[in-house]
């Protein structure tokens, strides 16, 4: 790899804290804040709004959409007809 064109990659801590959850990884992303992890180091801290443990679809919460009624309310609105007899021949 060539010297100086790569950003600093280094452990970071992301904490979302609306479900009291933190995972410790390697990234680019930077913060003047710090948090002690479980291992006693020291590591930048970045709070994320979503993460794996509160986001809908990964916590079982997610709501199913009704596409056949949402395809039903297109064909009506913008006049989608079905073939007749006399049209399919």
């Amino acid at each position: 790899m060539k010297k100086g064109i790569h950003p600093d990659y280094h452990p970071v801590v992301f904490r979302d804290a609306s479900a009291d959850f933190a995972f410790l990884t390697r990234s680019t992303a930077t913060s003047a804040r710090t948090i002690e992890w479980t291992d006693g180091r020291t590591y930048p801290v970045v709070d994320v709004d979503v993460s794996s443990a509160s986001h809908p679809f990964w916590t079982g919460r997610a709501t199913v959409l009704d596409t056949a009624g949402r395809v039903e309310k297109f064909r009506r609105r913008y006049g989608v007809a079905t073939p007749t007899t006399e049209e399919s021949r």
